[in-house]
């Protein structure tokens, strides 16, 4: 639905986006992460076409942005983070205005109107002033815009920014109902967002993409070699000999130590699951196991690898 091919985008000397490539196929909700000023907001703008690329190109369903801007908008839906609306209009009225804008016909608008405002649970706020709605509801507003002229897709920049945990869980839970039907970028600092949303993500840094796949496959990729925390109950010199026969043993560190309780962090040299043998040793040795866990690899550390 989205290809984005050797992208870039210059401010004076500054390149914002750098030979960027990628691509988002149909159905998916893509997390696009980055740290402050790595450029994802400049992305999303040039594959909205609100910017012009200074090199490449975007496709957006078979339209080059550049070539066929019309076309491409008719299937994009875009929320900004900070959501366009106008205060003094009652919500009824801004969809109204917003629907005429994107061309749509009497009868294609009422029937849009009533789609989203079911779908973003806007029925019983049409008749208010959007000033006077919550800040969530002002979310609602924008998402229902955005989805006005049933774009096929939606692209998102920071849509629960200054969310209560409440309206954040609802914004959530709208985003993957759309995400059904649709395919979706969704831009965000929030990595716990991004697990519980995102089938795959996209990691920028300096323009430049860090990162990609899915969750899984690219927590692997940052996962390097396996550690163990090993608590035992023994004799702190016995139990460093016996862990550093353990097949694949690399290196060991003591996290505490205390009488004859002992906690170490093992790197072990291959990815093979060594868990059953920490349980024989322990078993063997009439040690007693307080502690055995592997750990794992979060989206966050994968985050600070691939951009710090």
């Amino acid at each position: 639905m989205i290809e984005v091919t050797h992208l870039s985008k210059k401010f004076g000397s500054l390149w914002a986006v750098d030979d960027l490539s990628f691509s988002l196929k149909k159905g998916e909700i893509v997390g696009f992460l980055g740290p402050n000023a790595a450029g994802k907001t400049t992305t999303m703008r040039l594959i909205t076409g609100y910017l012009a690329p200074s090199g490449g190109s975007v496709t957006v369903a078979g339209h080059d942005v550049q070539l066929e801007p019309l076309q491409a908008a008719q299937k994009i839906g875009y929320l900004p983070e900070t959501t366009p609306l106008y205060g003094e209009m009652v919500v009824v009225e801004y969809l109204s205005y917003f629907g005429r804008l994107r061309g749509l016909e009497q009868e294609a608008l009422i029937k849009g109107m009533k789609e989203v405002s079911a779908t973003c649970g806007l029925t019983k706020v049409l008749s208010k002033k959007i000033a006077n709605l919550s800040r969530g509801f002002k979310q609602r507003v924008g998402l229902a815009s955005a989805l006005l002229h049933r774009p096929e897709i939606l692209i998102l920049d920071e849509p629960t920014v200054g969310l209560d945990p409440n309206q954040i869980d609802e914004i959530r839970k709208l985003i993957r109902e759309i995400g059904s039907e649709r395919t979706v970028l969704l831009s965000t600092h929030i990595l716990s967002e991004v697990e519980q949303v995102c089938q795959r993500v996209l990691i920028l840094a300096d323009g430049k993409l860090a990162g990609e796949g899915t969750l899984d496959s690219i927590k692997a990729q940052a996962r390097g070699k396996p550690v163990y925390s090993v608590g035992f109950k023994a004799a702190r010199g016995e139990a460093e000999e016996a862990i550093r026969k353990i097949a694949g043993f690399e290196s060991l560190e003591v996290i505490a130590s205390r009488d004859h309780l002992h906690h170490f962090r093992v790197t072990l040299a291959d990815s093979a699951d060594r868990s059953e043998e920490f349980f024989r040793l322990a078993v063997a040795k009439g040690f007693g196991l307080c502690e055995l866990k592997k750990e794992e690899v979060s989206l966050e550390d994968v985050f600070r690898r691939l951009t710090q």
